[in-house]
């Protein structure tokens, strides 16, 4: 039997085009998001790792679209929705995503300084140096040295996994868990399910994954390997996430260990799982962070100049476009000296974003399933009949979660009054 050698060209090929998706579902792990699996895993042990499947199949349903509008239209979706939608709706869904993701981080920088403060860094050295460090990697790089750099990043979410093995979990349960659901009546099962629901499709992402496959000009024929850089971001999120919950279920869950946040687990993980496990678990808390810290504001900037008309991208300067660049500055300094602030609202500031993100989310699903489905716009690339049933399914599931996830933020003893 003879085997085939790989194709050395569409190896490169596939090389050239990966970036934007899985850096895009990468940063969907985040300190948000590392905080609600350390917490599901903690609280629930394995019982919430059968959602990761379904929200698998979300993420990538939504992401696909977005990356295949960008490829087909050459345009970016803030453009997308000025041109077919008119100056006002985008205007009031660029000023919600500015507060959302201002709010956003601002929890970036929080889970920076916590990762440092577990090693014994104060957030008055650890902050600055994070935000002059993304500030000047966007500022003075350009796309395609800011997108290696990035793409790194991305492979550091891998000690995760090591700290999940080293944690020695029961494989077997881990499976069992995987394909069963469980569903429990609680009002503290309901608000981390919803979390984490909440946690996956963030209304930044889309805006984002639009814009970077722009920049980076993917060609009409090579959209499939577009397709295939979304899919592996997708499940390698997923790998990432099932990690921590695991690593979190297998050690504080066993042991009847309650935690907060992400830096509660990865110190909590010392005595049950050895302090290679926990180190892991911060530095990937660390990395996770300063990853989103580095996004965020750049989603933000190539949202509102793209939406507004104005001149964006990593590969011009504060002279061609000066809007992009000193909206970016604007959002890293502020997120940075928001934590620096004695007394500043930290709690208030990431709870507004969490309700903002919730509302503004089925606005752009909804703008979204118009846009992919309109034929002037995207000619033979439209969605097929069984694609678009996928598509408003799970947009349909996600402003529902959405909307008790908000409904859940805004009165958090209403699972209590119903008796849930």
């Amino acid at each position: 039997m003879r085997f085939r050698r790989p194709d050395k060209a569409k190896i490169a090929l596939f090389l050239s085009v990966l970036g934007p998706g899985i850096i895009t579902a990468s940063v969907d792990n985040d300190a948000g998001g590392i905080a609600t699996y350390s917490i599901a895993g903690a609280h629930f042990g394995y019982a919430l790792l059968w959602t990761l499947i379904p929200i698998t199949v979300a993420l990538i349903v939504v992401q696909e679209m977005v990356a295949r509008m960008g490829v087909v239209t050459g345009k970016t979706l803030a453009d997308l929705v000025r041109e077919k939608f008119g100056v006002r709706p985008t205007f009031f869904l660029l000023v919600a995503l500015v507060l959302a993701n201002f709010g956003n981080t601002v929890a970036e920088f929080a889970g920076w300084a916590s990762a440092w403060e577990i090693f014994g860094v104060s957030k008055y050295l650890s902050v600055p140096v994070g935000a002059v460090a993304v500030w000047f990697l966007v500022v003075k790089g350009t796309y395609r040295v800011v997108e290696k750099i990035f793409l790194v990043a991305c492979a550091v979410f891998f000690t995760y996994p090591v700290a999940a093995y080293l944690a020695k979990p029961d494989w077997g349960a881990v499976g069992r868990n995987l394909v069963v659901p469980v569903v429990r009546a609680d009002g503290a099962y309901l608000t981390v399910l919803i979390g984490m629901v909440g946690t996956t499709i963030a209304p930044w992402m889309q805006f984002y994954l639009q814009s970077a496959v722009v920049e980076k000009n993917v060609q009409i024929e090579n959209i499939s390997l577009t397709r295939a850089d979304v899919i592996f971001g997708c499940f390698v999120t997923t790998i990432v996430a099932l990690s921590i919950i695991v690593a979190c279920g297998a050690t504080l869950f066993q042991n009847g260990i309650h935690v907060g946040d992400a830096k509660d687990a990865a110190v909590a993980l010392a005595p049950l799982a050895g302090k290679y496990a926990s180190w892991l678990f911060a530095f990937g808390l660390a990395n996770a962070s300063l990853f989103a810290a580095s996004i965020l504001p750049l989603a933000t900037a190539y949202s509102v100049c793209e939406g507004m008309g104005w001149e964006s991208g990593i590969d011009k300067d504060f002279r061609t476009a000066p809007h992009f660049f000193w909206l970016y500055t604007g959002l890293v300094v502020l997120g940075a000296a928001t934590i620096l602030y004695p007394g500043a609202p930290l709690i208030l500031v990431m709870y507004l974003s969490q309700v903002v993100n919730g509302m503004l989310l089925p606005f752009v699903l909804i703008f979204m399933l118009r846009l992919i489905n309109d034929r002037e716009l995207m000619g033979e690339h439209v969605n097929s009949r069984a694609f678009n049933g996928i598509a408003w399914t799970t947009a349909a599931v996600m402003i529902v979660l959405t909307a008790l996830l908000v409904v859940v933020a805004v009165f958090p003893g209403l699972p209590g009054l119903l008796g849930l």
